[in-house]
């Protein structure tokens, strides 16, 4: 939802993360848009190892990302996309399968992936969010890497502390 409010995260740091981008081409105006936005943002979080791969369409990007996981060096990954609704059943399946084929990478991989597909009634909307969407995907797969480490810290801890007992 545009200019939700999102609560506040930590301060966050990204100088140590590797995050891969798949960018639809599909609507490139836009999807260029949240690409610069995304880019820019995680650059400002200090992340300097970015990889960005284009694919011609939303559907293509969640085998991108599964190629990209099997590499198994990303902290995190980011789909940029943008579908725009036409006049045909189209727009539901390309929405609905992109979807569900990032999320089935990221919980097969136990990865992070910030969902930056725009599924939007016309073009106006997908201009309107293009930036702000670049930039919270951005965020959001830097918040990310950094809970799931923690979480990885502390049940390394908690095996370690369970074999010494």
């Amino acid at each position: 939802m545009l200019d939700a409010n999102k609560g506040l995260a930590d301060e966050l740091d990204g100088q140590f993360l590797h995050i891969g981008i798949v960018q639809a081409r599909f609507n490139e105006d836009i999807t260029n848009a949240l690409a610069k936005a995304c880019i820019a943002e995680l650059e400002a979080l200090g992340v300097t190892s970015i990889d960005h791969v284009m694919v011609p369409g939303a559907l293509e990007v969640p085998v991108a990302l599964q190629a990209m996981a099997e590499r198994a060096e990303y902290d995190a990954l980011i789909a940029l996309g943008c579908i725009i609704r036409g006049e045909t059943y189209h727009f539901e399946l390309v929405a609905n399968e992109s979807g569900a084929g990032v999320s089935r990478v990221s919980l097969d991989y136990n990865l992070p992936i910030a969902n930056a597909i725009l599924t939007t009634e016309n073009l106006e909307q997908a201009i309107v969010r293009q930036t702000e969407k670049g930039r919270d995907a951005a965020r959001v797969a830097v918040e990310m890497a950094c809970i799931m480490d923690d979480l990885s810290a502390d049940l390394a801890e908690e095996f370690d502390d369970k074999e010494n007992t």
